[in-house]
């Protein structure tokens, strides 16, 4: 049972939070319902950002997407004018890309090997990681060395070579993998009708579903 004292201070206590109730809000009372307030503007979720930005930016020219739209596919869509010899390839392979890959196109760890054909009568990569992968063994497109070369290579300057010369690059490893003889020139009908040796070896994707590609 609740005690005579105890009851008094609870009845107290209700009648002056009634009183509280029926003052007008001081300055201070005030303030704190406006921060309140803020609070809960505050809390509200933020708008979505806008889909453009006004001025920021520009469009591209057709000039500077040219210059980017450089890549070449498997079809070999995107292989520019141009033509090159066996012997143009090895000079400059001596010249950009022998002090990475090696005179023979060896590799020197860690850069990668680029010369190789073994081994010859199976495909054994996804079974045994002591093979080496190269362009002669492994690489399934002759139009996507281009593709390759143009883009990344060589490596202190990528996109510094000319078509000629990427052609000609294309030229020295095709027949150093022993995929073309060294009087080939090379351009671009050429490389299309190039099959490599692992050709064979490679499915179409063509898995479906999902979100589309663009």
């Amino acid at each position: 049972m609740m005690t005579t004292s105890r009851a008094i201070i609870l009845a107290g206590g209700v009648a002056l939070l009634a009183a509280a109730s029926c003052q007008r809000d001081t300055p201070t009372q005030r303030a704190s319902a406006g921060q309140l307030e803020s609070a809960v503007v505050d809390a509200r979720p933020a708008p979505a950002l806008p889909t453009r930005f006004g001025t920021f930016g520009r469009r591209a020219t057709p000039a500077e997407i040219r210059a980017w739209n450089i890549d070449v596919n498997a079809s070999g869509v995107g292989l520019p004018p141009g033509r090159g010899t066996y012997a143009r390839g090895a000079t400059l392979f001596a010249a950009q890309c022998a002090v990475c890959h090696g005179a023979h196109g060896e590799g020197i760890p860690p850069i990668p090997r680029l010369i190789g054909r073994e081994p010859r009568d199976s495909f054994p990569f996804g079974r045994d990681a002591k093979y080496v992968k190269t362009i002669g063994n492994y690489w399934p497109y002759a139009t996507t060395v281009y593709d390759y070369i143009n883009r990344a290579m060589p490596f202190p300057a990528p996109g510094s070579l000319r078509p000629d010369d990427v052609y000609s690059l294309a030229a020295f490893l095709l027949a150093e993998n022993e995929v073309i003889d060294r009087h080939t020139v090379i351009d671009a009908r050429a490389l299309r009708n190039i099959r490599m040796p692992a050709r064979d070896r490679f499915v179409v994707d063509n898995r479906s579903g999902g979100r589309g590609f663009r």
